[in-house]
């Protein structure tokens, strides 16, 4: 009696398998990352078992540096929607003579495309010092940021701007607008500005 019962629960479980397949996958949400590549990392395959599909099958895209966020629903009886929410490429980070493009909150992106200015130094790291001071400024088509034990300097195509620190430069950061074409020196007291 229990082999018969085991052999029901096998057939039963093989029959929910084929019989309700995941027929349709909708990607919703991803710029970078194809719609193929998403699937993939969801485990979400074509004539797979929908009723069997779990979060921990979608655990590709936890893994996956480009994803942000994801989520997935499944609909009766027989489709998956991944709505993706995606790293952007935003800044360079320059490391021992090598260059990897990274989003803001620094995660590498692996073959991402070359943009965003360039942040590199020397001294103790302040990578992200540097990325925040090329956020807050972005305004002005930051180029680049250089960071050292001194301070950071911001180089756009019109100006450049030296901050001792990032506190001083997010006070006195929004006064940057009426100096264009200008070398900018911010202190803790205050904004100088050389011709």
């Amino acid at each position: 009696m229990t082999a018969l019962a085991v052999a029901l629960a096998g057939g039963a479980l093989a029959g929910l398998w084929y019989g309700l397949p995941v027929r349709h996958v909708e990607v919703v949400g991803n710029r970078f990352v194809g719609d193929a590549r998403v699937a993939q990392l969801a485990g979400a395959r074509r004539d797979s078992g929908w009723l069997f599909y779990e979060e921990w099958s979608a655990g590709g895209l936890k893994r996956s540096p480009w994803i942000r966020e994801a989520k997935v629903t499944k609909t009766w009886p027989d489709r998956l929607r991944i709505e993706v929410r995606e790293r952007v490429p935003a800044v360079r980070l320059e490391r021992d003579g090598r260059v990897v493009v990274a989003d803001w909150d620094g995660t590498v992106l692996p073959g991402a495309p070359k943009v965003g200015p360039v942040i590199r130094g020397w001294g103790p790291d302040r990578t992200r010092e540097a990325m925040e001071a090329a956020r807050l400024l972005s305004r002005f088509n930051v180029e680049a940021v250089e960071y050292s034990p001194s301070g950071l300097t911001v180089k756009t195509r019109d100006a450049t701007i030296w901050s001792g620190s990032l506190v001083s430069l997010r006070k006195y950061g929004a006064s940057v607008t009426m100096f264009q074409a200008k070398r900018i020196s911010i202190y803790p007291w205050g904004v100088s500005v050389q011709e």
